[in-house]
């Protein structure tokens, strides 16, 4: 299936995204984009922007790969998986995480961006005594 290009654009660039090249962020994102995700909530490009600079300088790699695309119009979910590495969360190994993204675009780009994502599995798990009180609550509410 053919995607629209508002979409194509949106893929490849956070197929290739790094703290090298944020700036190719513009390229698909609306300048009143709404941005959300488990901790922060953010509008218009140049916030967005500045909270992907602040994010980036703590990671030292980030790819995400994406699994499967469910497109309607101008409106995506985009299932992924993610993989990082933070210098102070798991002894710097890499973290990998799965979550998708509600996409709508408006003028060819992103206008509102929604991440859903398990932030106890890409965060809270991996710092040093809350990690494991964060999995043992999770094996408790399992059984």
């Amino acid at each position: 299936m053919a995607y629209p290009l508002w979409l194509q654009n949106f893929i490849s660039v956070y197929s290739e995204l790094g703290t090298d090249n944020l700036s190719s962020l513009e390229h698909i994102y609306h300048p009143q984009v709404e941005f959300l995700d488990p901790i922060h909530r953010v509008e218009g490009f140049e916030h967005l922007l500045a909270y992907f600079r602040q994010l980036y300088t703590q990671v030292s790699s980030c790819d995400f790969k994406i699994e499967e695309v469910i497109v309607a119009d101008s409106q995506a979910a985009i299932y992924w998986t993610m993989t990082y590495r933070h210098k102070q969360l798991n002894g710097g190994e890499a973290i990998t995480v799965e979550g998708h993204s509600r996409l709508k675009a408006r003028d060819n780009k992103v206008i509102y961006h929604r991440d859903y994502i398990d932030i106890g599995a890409m965060l809270y798990e991996h710092i040093p005594l809350i990690g494991g009180v964060i999995k043992m609550i999770k094996r408790r509410a399992a059984n």
